[in-house]
């Protein structure tokens, strides 16, 4: 996963203004529409990381690391 490409696709949809980024489904949304999969994808099966990342800027810690 390219971390950094996520974080700037959550800028770019959260700069738009089209919505809350507490709502997952409508961020997916929007992300498909920009064709910012990875986004998509990470928000699918990461969604408290996706939480965390919103709320702080940053991504959690590995647990193995």
């Amino acid at each position: 996963m390219d971390r950094e490409k996520i974080r700037e696709q959550v800028l770019v949809i959260r700069g738009s203004g089209r919505t809350n980024m507490f709502d997952t489904n409508a961020v997916q949304i929007i992300a498909n529409e920009m064709e910012f999969y990875e986004l998509v994808i990470f928000i699918e099966e990461h969604k408290d990381e996706y939480v965390h990342l919103i709320m702080t800027g940053e991504f959690q810690k590995d647990e193995e690391g």
